[in-house]
């Protein structure tokens, strides 16, 4: 993987270094209420850049915000190119953890060099998007969440920082986000030399990266994109599930399926589905005041309607076994309905999903264990996708922290 240093835009508005007003999530991760959340929080918030309301020309309106920042020295950039080292830390059931990567420019490729590898399929509104707005902008405002294998160490090493952060931030959940800069042509070169080898997958950001290749096409200066780099082997890679929500499913009654699924499940009642340990790919089901525990018995594996060619590592996913076992067999969902996204939404908040199904909201809440990096790896090297939605990484990456222009 070839990466560059870069001279990174910063907000340069504030005299400290605490930047929390005018940071955002990933634009995919913004519905209206958080938008307009973001918007009242600072009027430099970024975005009004990343992810513009709704207007006649929003694509046109971003590029003059933007345009307007850089005139009045809101956003300026660095004196010199530099590699970012960028910590996130976080807390999950009870534990912190402290996530620690770096931001460079990555070139971007097709798949099909091997470089880059993706885990998961693309549509293409989402990327009709955000070309309109790459086109109207010239700016990279969006980290690609990418992970490499570093077995050793050797790259986090190289990363590790030294002295106060030059950015911090909280996002929306009140995690912390900590970013340096590292200049020295020593260091950098380390980076690069330790980086060139290795193959990255993409966490969070097909669509962006999908689109950076596309407009490559068109700029063949832009190929290089914004990315943070961060191990599969170290600590705080926290990897949640995405729990299923079903609705619109024509006759669903609780007791039927759970009796139909008995066939190749073990079935348990379940008094506690939020406390419960989803182990060997169980899959609780929780519908109204009924809870259950679906276990596949031994050898029911090898009656499951697999599609073609797919791999064990592929059948052991928990998603997979959901779907393939479950959803599309006994509830009619195929893929072209995921896709059109009618009878399945997702939270990996197991308490909401619980909360949602007993209240009544949807038909059933179908809980999973979380998809494990192991997993991710021996999936995606094999060259295959994982099923829709089968990781949330936590936290996700902020805007804002640091962003380059593809014009430079």
């Amino acid at each position: 993987m070839e990466i560059r240093p870069f001279r990174g835009y910063r907000y340069a508005g504030s005299a400290t270094r605490e930047i929390s007003p005018v940071v955002a999530p990933p634009y995919d991760q913004i519905g209206p209420e958080t938008q307009d959340r973001l918007y009242t929080m600072s009027p430099h918030n970024i975005v009004r850049v990343s992810y513009p309301k709704d207007a006649a020309d929003k694509y046109r309106d971003a590029r003059d915000v933007l345009d307007g920042w850089l005139a009045d020295g809101v956003w300026a950039p660095e004196e010199r190119p530099a590699i970012y080292p960028y910590h996130q830390t976080s807390t999950v059931g009870g534990r912190s953890a402290t996530r620690m990567g770096f931001v460079a420019l990555g070139e971007v490729s097709d798949y099909a060099r091997g470089v880059v590898l993706p885990h998961e399929r693309t549509h293409a509104e989402p990327k009709r998007d955000r070309m309109q707005l790459l086109e109207a902008t010239a700016a990279d405002i969006g980290l690609l969440f990418m992970l490499t294998a570093d077995p050793g160490g050797e790259l986090r090493r190289a990363t590790t920082p030294i002295g106060d952060p030059i950015a911090e931030a909280r996002d929306l959940n009140g995690e912390h986000h900590r970013l340096w800069r590292l200049t020295e042509d020593a260091a950098v070169n380390r980076v690069r030399e330790l980086m060139a080898p290795r193959q990255a997958i993409i966490a969070d950001g097909h669509h962006r990266y999908e689109t950076a290749v596309a407009y490559a096409e068109r700029h063949p200066d832009a190929r290089y994109k914004l990315m943070a780099f961060f191990a599969l082997e170290a600590p705080g890679l926290t990897i949640l599930a995405n729990h299923r929500l079903v609705h619109g499913v024509q006759g669903f009654d609780f007791d039927d399926f759970v009796q139909v699924a008995s066939r190749w499940f073990e079935v348990s009642p379940l008094a506690d589905p939020l406390a419960v340990e989803l182990e060997n790919r169980a899959i609780a089901v929780v519908s109204g005041t009924d809870a259950a525990l679906l276990g596949l018995k031994p050898g029911a594996r090898q009656h499951i309607a697999w599609p073609e060619q797919r791999s064990a590592a592929w059948r052991g996913l928990a998603v997979a076994i959901l779907h393939e076992g479950l959803l599309r067999p006994l509830l009619g969902i195929t893929d072209a309905k995921l896709d059109a996204k009618t009878h399945v939404d997702y939270t990996a908040d197991r308490a909401e999903a619980i909360r949602l199904a007993r209240a009544g909201k949807y038909q059933a809440a179908f809980l999973i264990a979380a998809t494990t990096a192991d997993e991710l790896q021996a999936v995606v090297r094999g060259g295959e996708l994982l099923p829709q939605k089968s990781t949330h990484f936590y936290p996700k990456l902020l805007d804002g922290l640091v962003f380059s222009r593809l014009s430079e």
